[in-house]
């Protein structure tokens, strides 16, 4: 896989819902690398999506991610590639960066139905997350061994600056710090 670039990138923010996160583990941890993301995503000028599974019992998306009503699909589904009109929101070739809960479940679904349809995927490590570490552990490892990408918050941030002399490197900086 190469290298992600804020061009040809869409951020998918899975299932961060304010019924969810208190059972997860290093929630608020996770919580505030996806702030990150989004961040940075709005700095590179990266679309970014957000989803929320039956959010009737799991509630809306947790404040502190506080996403646009427009960029919001709600799904029962545990893939979100099959809610109807998900796909074309990510751009036609886009690759996709994914930050959510629960990762052995919707992160996973989701990651390896777009990559079996061909989507360059890549899940951020430290801004997914599950109620029990082993079964984020055990989500990573079977997204890894199935052509994802496994990547942190600081390399994708760095990726979408890729260049020191770049404007926005300041700014950019300041959100890993």
């Amino acid at each position: 896989m190469a290298i992600i670039t804020a061009q040809d990138t869409t951020l998918l923010i899975v299932d961060f819902q304010v019924r969810l996160m208190p059972a997860i583990d290093e929630g608020a941890a996770a919580i505030a690398n996806a702030r990150r993301l989004v961040d940075a995503a709005t700095l590179f000028r990266v679309s970014t999506l957000f989803t929320e599974q039956n959010p009737k019992g799991l509630g809306p998306t947790v404040p502190e991610l506080a996403p646009d009503e427009s960029r919001v699909f709600r799904k029962t589904t545990f893939d979100a590639g099959r809610t109807p009109g998900f796909e074309h929101r990510l751009g036609e070739d886009n690759a996709v960066v994914i930050a959510g809960c629960e990762a052995h479940v919707c992160v996973l679904q989701t990651a390896l139905g777009l990559a079996e349809k061909g989507r360059r995927v890549f899940v951020v490590r430290d801004a997914v997350g599950s109620r029990r570490p082993e079964s984020k552990e055990a989500g990573l490892l079977r997204m890894a061994r199935n052509g994802v990408e496994i990547v942190t918050t600081e390399m994708v941030v760095f990726e979408w600056l890729g260049d020191a002399a770049n404007p926005r490197f300041k700014d950019a900086v300041a959100l890993i710090k």
